[in-house]
């Protein structure tokens, strides 16, 4: 049997956040969040050229929710008291043989400082774990994005190394750091 046979819509909830799988009606805010000056200083995709970028990038996400086989996972962030938009975020899926996971996250700069990204990074960490059943989740960044570093810091992932030069950022290659968390890893949420 496959490990990530899931062909259905996969939601997570959190205290204060509601996480639903991206649909192409999403296009348009997924577009507004990416082309944020703030989000994109670290984003290695760039800013989208137009709503039509947008909507090629977040298709193979959604390509892949009716796949027998599921390779990734999109996701809206909502708050639950208001329904407010506040983000995205995801996680990509390696291979059965290696149960390992790779994560995301993106929130609009007026939500930044109030936990929301942590919030987020332990609601995807325990999705990998407790839903996907993998032995290890890991998400890189860049070595000035102090913001991230802290949120993979407070939600217990181990600093592995440095990659030189990996990430392609508005024209530059940048180092970014490789974190990582494994299913046995104390974590207390």
């Amino acid at each position: 049997m496959l490990l990530y046979n899931l062909n259905f819509e996969m939601n997570i909830t959190s205290d204060r956040l509601l996480i639903r799988e991206l649909s192409l009606e999403d296009a348009k805010l997924v577009h507004e969040i990416h082309s944020i000056p703030e989000v994109d200083k670290y984003n290695t995709l760039g800013l989208p050229i137009d709503i039509e970028e947008t909507k090629k990038l977040i298709s193979t996400a959604i390509d892949d929710q009716s796949n027998k086989v599921r390779k990734q996972f999109a996701w809206i962030v909502s708050l639950k008291e208001s329904e407010n938009i506040i983000g995205l975020c995801g996680m990509f899926l390696i291979a059965d043989k290696f149960k390992m996971g790779e994560i995301y996250y993106k929130l609009k700069p007026k939500y930044w400082g109030n936990g929301y990204a942590t919030e987020i990074a332990k609601a995807l960490v325990n999705f990998g774990f407790n839903e996907m059943k993998l032995h290890r989740i890991e998400a890189g960044t860049a070595v000035k994005n102090i913001k991230s570093l802290s949120v993979l810091e407070k939600i217990g992932m181990t600093k592995e190394g440095i990659r030189r030069k990996i990430l392609p950022i508005r024209g530059k290659w940048v180092d970014g750091y490789q974190y990582a968390i494994v299913e046995d890893d104390v974590r207390d949420y």
